[in-house]
């Protein structure tokens, strides 16, 4: 029996969907193996809500010319809708065959909802090695937003932490020069991810910049962050008040008690001082005027 070719998009698609494969009437397809069909390549559309959007040229060259010295190895996955088929997964081996004017395309099968075909088109983007991290975290953040689950939940069935997913996701929260770069491989997710505890804008575009120009690592990224963050710190600091002497401060004590108010009173060590009595409106500024015995 000829061995079945393997279902390379992971254990994603089955965990959230189950198995939707379905036997396709005979007079829908040709040269059928299981459920698997070589399918017109005029019969398929690609996808359009493919999360992917760049397909790089060489890359597919490279692709079609293997494709036409080994064949496809791996079918694509289509959705089977009317007499057409929407891709799932294998754009690129679908735009491969039609660069070298093939006619037919091996596929896998499948029946399902277009919010389905939308789930697997992401998952099976996600579980590719060739995407930037900015592809991925669109993916996921889409895939979360379309089955509702947890970043938890979804981490469990695509085989992804929960940390992962939350950490790819929190990227899209960057400036476009960030998320930019990060798709340009200017940047790794290691410098994302220090970047993008900086809470100000300018300062995460001077440490890109810097990276740039510098070739900086990840971990002199993160000595650079930290003394960022310890910079401000320092000047967030409010100064510590100096104590004031004995003699000062029962004055502050009986002025309050006399005004009924929470008069202020600061002093150099040179002597040189204010008294700041507080009032809340004119009444109160007239009471006060008025126990001072001041006319």
């Amino acid at each position: 029996m000829a061995k079945q070719p393997q279902n390379r998009l992971g254990r994603g698609l089955d965990s959230i969907f189950g198995n939707s494969n379905v036997d396709v009437n005979a007079k829908n397809k040709t040269s059928v193996t299981a459920d698997i069909a070589n399918i017109a390549l005029k019969d398929i559309e690609p996808n359009a809500e493919q999360p992917r959007k760049d397909f790089d040229q060489d890359s597919l060259d490279e692709l079609a010319q293997s494709i036409k010295e080994n064949g496809v190895i791996t079918p694509i996955t289509v959705n089977k809708k009317g007499d057409k088929y929407i891709i799932i997964a294998g754009e690129r081996r679908y735009r491969a065959c039609k660069l070298l004017g093939l006619k037919t395309i091996p596929a896998y099968i499948k029946v399902v909802t277009d919010l389905q075909t939308k789930q697997m088109a992401l998952i099976e983007n996600i579980q590719r090695d060739d995407l930037n991290a900015i592809e991925i975290a669109l993916s996921l953040q889409a895939l979360l937003e379309a089955t509702k689950l947890s970043p938890a939940d979804l981490g469990k069935k695509i085989g992804k932490s929960r940390e992962s997913v939350s950490n790819y996701v929190r990227l899209l929260k960057l400036p476009a020069s960030l998320q930019l770069a990060l798709r340009k491989d200017e940047i790794t997710m290691g410098h994302a991810r220090c970047i993008i505890t900086i809470d100000e804008e300018v300062k995460q575009i001077e440490v890109l910049n810097k990276i740039k120009q510098e070739g900086l690592s990840v971990r002199q990224v993160e000595a650079l962050v930290a003394r960022w963050r310890q910079e401000k710190n320092n000047q967030k600091t409010p100064k510590q008040k100096k104590a004031l002497p004995e003699y000062h401060s029962n004055i502050k004590t009986s002025l309050s008690n006399v005004l009924q108010t929470n008069v202020e009173i600061t002093r150099s060590q040179r002597g040189k001082g204010t008294i700041n009595i507080p009032f809340a409106n004119d009444k109160d500024f007239q009471r006060i005027i008025d126990l001072l015995n001041i006319k």
